[in-house]
């Protein structure tokens, strides 16, 4: 459940993580702490204005209406998102990456009566743990989803990366690079690397033996696995 591949128009895959469990839960009870505190609110203005009953009923009702509305409303207006959203940098889309009408929202937002508030949000999690892409059934009816934002980081997207302690390196001139430059570079050469775009890699070698004014031999798939590691070996030892 931690990927999410969606087709755009021009049929290209991007992949989105899509918002685990915890977020979800979490967003969810922010948004119903607002819920809760705007209704408290309601009641707290209506006692103290001394209303007939009658009368206060039918204001109740319609000032009981944004908290009544708060997701549906909220994730029109704020393209998927409502304060929890915002907070747990989620966002609700469609299944092709695309934004949600509203009437996508309006079957997330009916079909919540099943999946959170007449179960106590266990039909939702039993399907979000057992639907592969993150959706409740809600989600699966309206055919949307719920993203995460966040931007995940782990150490293979960073410069760092294992140096045998016997190594020696080959280009010194790897110092004239900063390492902006050099996490520019393996990103695109990993990418490169693993999707087989030979072209990308011929790229970086013409532009790094320019830049770092050398000549090499090295077969250019293998230049610029070594440019990378020299240039760990000598910000490791610096």
């Amino acid at each position: 459940m931690d990927k999410f591949q969606i087709e755009t128009a021009q049929n290209v895959g991007i992949n989105q993580n899509v918002a685990g469990i915890g977020d979800r839960m979490l967003a969810y009870f922010i948004d119903s702490a607002i819920i809760l505190l705007y209704t408290i609110g309601v009641i707290l203005l209506l006692t103290t204005l001394n209303l007939d009953m009658g009368d206060s009923w039918a204001i109740y009702l319609l000032l009981s209406l944004p908290a009544f509305l708060y997701y549906v409303l909220l994730e029109t207006f704020l393209n998927g998102k409502t304060v929890g959203k915002v907070l747990m940098n989620t966002r609700v889309v469609k299944l092709d990456g695309s934004k949600p009408s509203f009437a996508n929202y309006f079957v997330r937002w009916i079909l919540r009566i099943v999946d959170v508030v007449l179960t106590s949000g266990g039909v939702a999690a039993f399907t979000i743990l057992i639907k592969g892409n993150g959706q409740r059934l809600g989600d699966i009816a309206a055919g949307t989803t719920v993203i995460s934002e966040k931007q995940r980081v782990t150490i293979h997207d960073t410069l760092i990366k294992d140096i045998p302690a016997d190594y020696v390196p080959t280009y010194s001139q790897v110092t004239m690079l900063t390492d902006k430059d050099m996490q520019t570079v393996k990103n695109l050469y990993d990418e490169a690397v693993k999707n087989g775009h030979h072209n990308i890699i011929l790229n970086l070698h013409h532009r790094l033996t320019k830049i770092m004014a050398i000549e090499t031999q090295e077969q250019p798939v293998n230049f610029v696995a070594t440019v990378i590691k020299d240039y760990n070996y000598y910000t490791q030892n610096m």
